[in-house]
């Protein structure tokens, strides 16, 4: 993915701080959500392609997450007055998860434990949850924003008050290796059976 040296953003995802490591990382490459997510002529779509990751520290629980994978969280009292913006991500795939053994099959591909998928699909039982598979980038130089008033409360999206630019980012991961585990991902999804669905 090729980006100009000016290309900027100003819209930050706001995720746990662990899972914003863990996607930094290569840990893992897809993001849980719930709501923000519409359809237009058959293909389901978010907002934005293309945001920043705003870690937040707000009810993360390193104890809903896989022992292996707590190292990777950063504990914390409080929200910081300030926030380190080092990445982004552009989205390649949508996917509406219809069962719970969807979820199961792909077990080894995130770091969430069994009791944080399930409350995901027992919150607001009506909307569905979708899988955003995710490609991260590493800004060339991480920028320290003010976690201003207006960016707190429940919300998924943040405007920033300030445009951070990409300069030459790092991918996280090679093509290669991005292609292979979403080819890999999408396959054990989509190979689950799902009744009444014309899909599977």
């Amino acid at each position: 993915m090729q980006h100009d040296r000016d290309k900027w953003l100003d819209v930050a995802l706001k995720e746990w701080q662990g899972v914003c490591r863990a996607i930094e990382t290569g840990r893992q490459i897809l993001l849980l959500r719930k709501g923000g997510i519409h359809e237009t002529e058959g293909r389901f779509e978010v907002e934005y392609r293309e945001f920043l990751l705003f870690p937040t520290w707000l009810h993360q629980n390193p104890k809903w997450v896989k022992e292996a994978d707590r190292h990777l969280f950063q504990r914390r009292d409080q929200e910081p007055n300030e926030i380190e913006i080092r990445s982004f991500v552009r989205v390649t795939d949508i996917v509406r998860i219809r069962t719970r053994a969807q979820m199961d099959v792909i077990d080894d591909t995130h770091i969430y434990l069994p009791p944080l998928i399930d409350m995901r699909f027992n919150y607001k039982p009506h909307n569905p949850l979708y899988l955003l598979l995710v490609r991260g980038y590493r800004l060339t130089d991480p920028v320290r924003v003010a976690n201003l008033p207006h960016y707190a409360g429940c919300k998924s999206w943040v405007p920033l008050e300030i445009k951070i630019p990409i300069g030459s980012p790092a991918a996280v991961l090679s093509d290669d290796d991005f292609e292979r585990s979403r080819q890999r991902l999408l396959e054990k999804v989509r190979g689950v059976r799902v009744e009444n669905d014309p899909m599977t």
